[in-house]
């Protein structure tokens, strides 16, 4: 059963004995995140993997307040937020629909039908005002950011930072919907950053903006301009009277949407069906005051603005989840117009940096979900890890089904050309009869399986933002390690060694015996 907004999520937490209520005053500078952090990776000594979740009651300098922390931090809250006893059951779901095929006849098609009308129940559906809770208490004046508990993560953060939205922008080409979820800076009161990286849709929309606005020289002039680290940053567009890209942020939703707003998806698909998909349930949308956009009815807090086409502004430091800071560059400045907000409303938020953290669970869910599609582009896939450490955009393990040579060096391409996965910086392959999750086993096989000279592979191409060894921002190299076994027309010259491995019969008669061993 579908969450319908964060409360209903906070009581099943609760319910579940995954939440903990924090009553002792707390500072949302620095002692909240810290708290977290150590809640987080208290798994490891022996507790809950990932701690519970932390719902703060008294937050010092915002008396009434509640922030809630580490909500999607374990497996189990995960599958808990996605009402399912495996993540393996939505990617079960994913292969369904993708295998639908074109129906042919009358009776094929009306077979069809249920499957259909579940399709259709994914879409989101708009509600009137009077029925969006977020409209409870409505400021088009006199707002200021900083009456919400919003906090500074680190020491060297640029400030306090938002880091939970699900921002809403239009394609001004199509019209369709994007919601992503980018971290933004609180300058003061009425303004924020807007860590729109380069690659991400709604940098993209700002783009068709300016290229409309203002021409494809000055989008050029953007694009430079975005490179340049610190201070302040305007372009003259002249006489244009549309100067802006319309902006929305919804915080705290329920989880299956605040959790969509992470998935890569195709542009074409708006997060909001993904939502809907997820929750078996369509997203509850409703129209925004001083905007032309719509945000999910239920969430705690709204802020609708704009960013300007011809402003940049300085973003950063801020402690990232490589588990390196991220220094300062210029992004765009999102202005407030309205903010609109539940009476009472709860700050959902969350903190990155050294794994493990609530994200390296946010970001195995993606990888457990999302396998089917990497499947349509590269069906010799078996199984994929990005590992917690390698802060999934700097190591992703292979295993494929191995019927050429050089396929191996072919998935490698293939995922770099796929989506966020170009920015993978580095791809081991490895034989199906590997087990991708076994660190040790792929350790094996990449260290026995490999001559260096021959095995590794280095291109040039797109790099994560946040890498900060990389040659050149946004750009450097990568490297894919071929530890498949290799095949004559691969150049091995002489016969591949079969692994040890005890045969099936001696392996049945010791399991007859094991237990009286006594051998623990």
């Amino acid at each position: 059963m579908a969450y319908d907004d964060l409360r209903d999520w906070i009581k099943a937490l609760d319910k579940a004995g995954e939440l903990k209520r924090i009553r002792q005053e707390v500072d949302p500078i620095l002692e909240i995140a810290e708290i977290t952090d150590r809640a987080s990776k208290s798994g490891r000594k022996g507790g809950t993997p990932g701690g519970p979740a932390l719902l703060f009651e008294n937050v010092k300098g915002h008396p009434g307040s509640r922030v809630l922390m580490n909500q999607f931090g374990s497996e189990r809250r995960m599958r808990l937020a996605l009402d399912v006893d495996s993540l393996d059951e939505v990617a079960a779901r994913i292969r369904a629909f993708m295998e639908i095929k074109s129906p042919q006849g009358f009776l094929e098609k009306f077979k069809m039908l249920p499957m259909l009308a579940e399709v259709g129940s994914f879409f989101p559906k708009t509600v009137p005002a009077k029925e969006a809770a977020c409209k409870e208490v409505i400021l088009r004046e006199n707002f200021n950011l900083l009456d919400f508990p919003i906090l500074q993560c680190w020491p060297l953060d640029g400030g306090r930072f938002i880091t939970l939205p699900c921002v809403v922008t239009r394609d001004p080409k199509t019209g369709k919907r994007n919601m992503g979820m980018y971290r933004m800076q609180v300058y003061d009161g009425q303004t924020t950053g807007m860590h729109w990286q380069r690659q991400k849709n709604a940098a993209e929309h700002l783009r068709e903006r300016l290229r409309a606005a203002a021409g494809s020289t000055a989008a050029q002039h953007v694009h430079a301009m975005a490179e340049t680290a610190g201070g302040t940053a305007n372009i003259a567009l002249g006489n244009v009277k549309d100067d802006r890209l319309e902006v929305a942020v919804a915080i705290g939703t329920d989880p299956a949407t605040t959790f969509s707003a992470i998935v890569p998806a195709p542009p074409e698909i708006e997060e909001f069906i993904i939502a809907g998909f997820l929750r078996q349930k369509p997203v509850e949308l409703v129209k925004c005051e001083t905007v032309d956009l719509e945000v999910p009815a239920r969430a705690e807090i709204v802020l609708e603005g704009y960013v300007k086409l011809d402003e940049l502004r300085s973003e950063g430091p801020f402690g990232d989840h490589t588990g390196f800071y991220t220094m300062e560059e210029a992004y765009p400045v999102f202005h407030l117009t309205c903010i609109t907000h539940r009476k009472d409303p709860i700050y959902s938020s969350t903190i990155v940096g050294k794994p493990p953290m609530e994200d390296a669970w946010m970001g195995k869910a993606v990888e457990r979900i999302f396998l089917p599609l990497m499947r349509l582009t590269l069906p010799e896939i078996v199984d994929i890890n990005l590992p917690v450490e390698g802060v999934f955009h700097n190591l992703m393990i292979v295993s494929i089904r191995k019927s050429y040579a050089g396929q191996a060096r072919k998935v490698m391409s293939g995922i770099w050309a796929l989506g966020q996965a170009m920015f993978t910086k580095c791809i081991i392959v490895v034989d199906e009869d590997c087990d991708v999750q076994d660190i040790a086993e792929v350790t094996l096989r990449a260290t026995n399986n490999i001559d260096p000279e021959r095995d590794i592979q280095f291109t040039l191409g797109p790099i994560d933002s946040l890498d900060h060894a990389s040659r050149m921002p946004n750009y450097g190299s990568k490297m894919g390690i071929d530890a498949t076994r290799k095949w004559a027309a691969e150049g091995f010259a002489r016969p591949w060694p079969p692994m040890i491995e005890m045969d099936a019969a001696t392996k049945a008669r010791v399991d007859a015996i094991w237990k009286k061993l006594g051998i623990d």
